[in-house]
């Protein structure tokens, strides 16, 4: 269990509250992220209890090798109070990116947090960390990533690494990674951390991480790579509604050509949907728009490790885990057809049979009838 904040902060429902909001807008954000959390019914009850109860948690993020994308996916959630919550009134205390400090005022706010704080605070970390060059790829206040890391690190009760670059080096870290850009994971060793990663995350992801932090006071529970499995437990390809294309052997053979403008699946133009976890098809960007699958474009893997070394972009997968007609695109229309014409077959061979039963049944029916006419 997560130690307690400390109480002396106003909760969040308060600083809600005094930001205008109402109680009806605090309970639909309750229950947008029970159900983006995948908690039962009662979890909506247990976000507001824990957000009326629970001072304000001093957040530290940090930037280091990245493009600040999930900062920006973040702070464009659909809901107005994830920005509210988490960017200002879950106190910020620190980022490079959103606050007004800079300068030596930044680094002393950092400082007093960490001191004040200690062992209250979540460490929020965006981008690798060159581990190349002593450090002299990326440095923040005369101090090197690794430094501010690992000296942050120490009184923070949580991490959470932002996005692909904190979870695995992401594109810093592809062939021949000249930095010797590292993830967080690899660094930061004796603390409990969670990974959210993607090219960036999903807005509400990231939200929803934080608010189960806040609510259980622990770790939401993470798959074997250490994601959330409330986000990253489905594959795409099994939520995309492209699959009965898939399926059908339907397929995109080149961008723009007619079975591209059908909607047809677009693993043979790259798509690495049916290899890459996360809720894209689910929850969607933007308000739930739209996803890449959606507008056009198959998916990059962005959430799985290593994705810029796993092939060409928009090459296709020569094969991946699954059974049955997903062992090979090449043959799942003709195992599709094959399938419905069995189907077929069967279901006329049967249909046949129980004509034919029918028929027998009948005229022993009508033979018994002509015997009892004739003991009549």
């Amino acid at each position: 269990m997560l130690t307690e904040t400390s109480t002396h902060r106003k909760t969040y429902y308060e600083e809600l509250r005094d930001k205008g909001y109402t109680r009806r807008d605090f309970m639909k954000f309750c229950t947008l992220f029970a159900a983006y959390m995948g908690l039962q019914s009662t979890g909506a009850a247990q976000i507001a209890d824990a957000l009326k109860n629970t001072p304000r948690v001093p957040v530290i993020w940090l930037h280091f090798q990245e493009c600040t994308c999930c900062s920006e996916s973040f702070i464009r959630s659909s809901h107005p109070i994830v920005a509210d919550i988490i960017l200002d009134k879950l106190s910020l205390d620190y980022s490079e990116t959103l606050m007004a400090a800079a300068g030596h005022q930044a680094e002393e706010v950092r400082a007093k947090t960490m001191k004040d704080h200690y062992g209250e605070y979540i460490l929020c970390v965006e981008g690798s960390v060159p581990m190349g060059g002593d450090g002299e790829y990326c440095c923040i206040g005369g101090k090197s990533a690794l430094n501010i890391l690992e000296e942050t690190a120490a009184g923070a009760k949580a991490i959470i690494a932002w996005g692909s670059c904190a979870c695995n080096g992401c594109v810093q870290a592809a062939k021949p990674n000249p930095t010797q850009a590292t993830p967080i994971h690899k660094i930061v060793k004796g603390k409990p951390i969670v990974k959210v990663p993607g090219c960036p995350p999903i807005g509400e992801v990231m939200a929803g991480t934080i608010v189960h932090i806040i609510t259980f006071g622990t770790l939401p529970e993470l798959d074997g790579t250490g994601r959330p499995k409330a986000f990253y437990s489905k594959r795409i390809h099994d939520s995309c509604y492209r699959r009965p294309y898939y399926d059908a052997g339907l397929f995109v053979e080149t961008f723009d050509d007619e079975n591209a403008r059908r909607g047809y699946c677009l693993y043979k133009v790259g798509c690495k949907g049916p290899s890459t976890y996360n809720s894209c098809g689910i929850m969607k960007w933007n308000n739930g728009v739209s996803f890449p699958i959606q507008s056009g474009h198959g998916c990059f893997g962005c959430s799985e490790e290593k994705f810029w070394d796993n092939g060409p972009i928009y090459q296709r997968l020569p094969n991946f885990p699954g059974f049955g007609i997903e062992t090979s695109a090449d043959k799942v229309g003709m195992v599709a057809l094959g399938v419905t014409a069995a189907g077929i077959a069967a279901h006329a061979v049967a249909t046949n049979l129980r004509k034919h039963k029918m028929v027998d049944h009948l005229i022993d029916e009508g033979k018994q009838s002509d015997r009892d006419l004739k003991l009549d």
